[in-house]
């Protein structure tokens, strides 16, 4: 007969007594607590990881609105936010925050009502949580405690601009936000350099310029994109290469909204075509308007022109002994 709830009124109570339980064999006394233990795993509640529009109020799931309603609580990035998303689509609901400043905080209020049998939703601002929001540290602790995780797929700025912006999509990096320390950033775009895939970065509006021109001498003057406000009133997308894209954003007043940058790799058969004389000639030309040190200039060069660095240090050497 198959097994259910209702079968964990046969265990032993508190009080010693005993209703079919004491009926029952060694061997199918073990068994039965055996499936009772799994079954209070099974009652654990459900972590859903729940994606929501990132500017375009239209961009949620039936799906996701239900299981905003059905859950027992909600752990919100930013509990304001959120909030207007629940009144629009008329969603009753409690509202914990669970942001970067708290979320570690949080975990053993969260694991302990998801052990309980409670239902929990994580959202973020916009998107899809844990992808460059807060949400890694809970669901790696929801899974280590044998906590149900579930997605509920929607929104993500990273793929939604990806699919638009005419650069390669069969593979690709997320990188996510550059590191805030310039030492460590360059290093961070240098390990790229060589990655035969698109590059996707998130950065502010008011560093975007400023990261475009550090990207450009590394990683070379390749095609890219830049999209702005996806899917809200001023949606905008800036296609063109590195440099052309930093001179279009660097010539407005400000540079407002969500940023996404996405890189292509440069292309094998361009790199190719630079035979050593026209390394030379690049080289000659650099060296007519740059005075900077050779060291920093085959640097420079060696990132433009792909070639290896001491090959050009070489050259620069050679040709300014010429000059």
């Amino acid at each position: 007969m198959p097994f259910s709830k209702s079968d964990k009124f046969n265990k032993p109570d508190s009080s010693g007594k005993f209703d079919k339980f004491d009926k029952l064999n060694k061997s199918d006394k073990l068994d039965k607590l055996d499936k009772l233990d799994k079954l209070d795993k099974l009652d654990a509640g459900t972590l859903y990881i729940v994606a929501t529009p990132i500017g375009n109020l239209e961009d949620i799931t039936f799906r996701a609105v239900r299981i905003l309603k059905e859950v027992d609580l909600i752990a919100a990035e930013d509990t304001r936010h959120t909030a207007k998303l629940l009144s629009h689509y008329q969603i009753k609901n409690t509202i914990i925050s669970c942001h970067e400043h708290n979320e570690h905080a949080r975990i053993e209020l969260f694991i302990t009502k998801l052990t309980q049998g409670m239902d929990i939703a994580l959202v973020s601002d916009a998107g899809t949580p844990s992808v460059s929001d807060p949400g890694y540290r809970l669901v790696k602790a929801a899974i280590n405690a044998d906590i149900k995780v579930a997605p509920i797929p929607g929104p993500c700025a990273a793929v939604a601009g990806l699919s638009v912006c005419g650069l390669p999509t069969d593979s690709f990096l997320f990188v996510g936000f550059p590191h805030k320390k310039k030492g460590r950033r360059l290093a961070q775009i240098e390990a790229l350099k060589h990655e035969k895939v698109t590059l996707i970065f998130y950065e502010s509006p008011r560093r975007l310029v400023a990261f475009l021109k550090e990207v450009l001498p590394i990683l070379g003057d390749r095609p890219a994109m830049v999209a702005r406000e996806i899917t809200k009133l001023y949606e905008e997308y800036v296609r063109g290469s590195i440099s052309e894209i930093a001179a279009t954003l660097e010539a407005r007043s400000s540079v407002k909204g969500e940023c996404v940058l996405f890189v292509g790799c440069q292309k094998v058969k361009e790199l190719l075509l630079l035979s050593p004389h026209e390394v030379d000639r690049r080289i000659s030309k650099a060296l007519e308007t740059d005075s900077c040190s050779t060291s920093k200039l085959a640097k420079k060069l060696s990132s433009e022109l792909n070639f290896p660095r001491q090959e050009v240090y070489n050259r620069i050497v050679t040709l300014r002994a010429g000059l």
